[in-house]
């Protein structure tokens, strides 16, 4: 890895860090980077989550312009596709960090995140209709976050919106007031690194597993699924024995 992009396992959670301050202005190689990241911290053993943030006043105001020309666009487009294609690997929640603007491929990164946390100065957008272009991973993946008339107002138009907008309509999770945004984001990763690592993984499984489904064929294979995969797992027994028991569960898959 390049001093670009920072990767760091802290127990159950690996983090990756975009540093190329203060715009952190993604090229091909990033990208590149980040996708090896991905990679990494899916074949990681105990990790539970995550996160991917940046350092400077913006989460990253999108991918080169330089690279969108000439020789450079190609390996620049199959850049994106590896990244997307590795961010979809990660068998555990991916959480996307965004503390100021995420426009173009930084916003596309943090669309292609399961958890998207936002400072109430964050913003969104698509720009790349005003540069005579679109948006390519961003037309496949905000119509299925937003639907499919609000993503073409964001991708049509190439408006940046603030986080409460996108919060709104819900291509952010949580927004967190600008003072206290480092502190509410850690409190809300490690509620999540509370939980079952194997329960975690199964959710995440069987909401992908259903998304290219019809709903009758996807509710079977989740009862399957759940049936004999879950089930089968000490957490999901325990999780419900501890209940019953009125006690905190005793995780084994952490």
């Amino acid at each position: 890895m390049s001093n670009e992009i920072g990767v760091a396992l802290d127990g159950p959670l690996a983090r990756i860090t975009i540093r190329r301050p203060p715009l952190n202005i993604l090229t091909t190689a990033m990208l590149r980077e980040i996708a090896r990241a991905f990679d990494a911290a899916a074949s990681s053993p105990g990790i539970r989550a995550v996160r991917l943030d940046a350092e400077g006043k913006a989460f990253s105001a999108g991918v080169d312009v330089a690279d969108h020309a000439g020789s450079a666009i190609e390996p620049m487009m199959d850049a994106l596709v590896e990244l997307f294609d590795a961010a979809g690997r990660v068998p555990v929640p991916t959480i996307a960090v965004v503390h100021g603007a995420a426009l173009g491929g930084g916003c596309e990164i943090a669309l292609a995140t399961d958890l998207c946390l936002a400072a109430e100065r964050a913003s969104f957008g698509q720009p790349e209709i005003r540069l005579g272009v679109f948006a390519p991973p961003a037309s496949v993946l905000l119509p299925r976050l937003v639907g499919e008339r609000r993503a073409m107002g964001l991708l049509l138009t190439g408006e940046t919106i603030p986080a409460s907008e996108a919060a709104s309509m819900g291509l952010v999770n949580r927004v967190f007031p600008d003072a206290t945004f480092s502190a509410e984001v850690d409190g809300f990763i490690d509620r999540l690194l509370a939980l079952s690592g194997e329960a975690l993984r199964q959710a995440k499984r069987a909401i992908l597993a259903a998304r290219a489904r019809p709903a009758g064929e996807a509710h079977r294979e989740l009862r399957r699924i759940y049936l004999d995969e879950l089930m089968s797992t000490h957490d999901a027994q325990e999780g419900i024995r501890s209940f019953m028991e009125k006690r905190s569960p005793r995780w084994e898959h952490r």
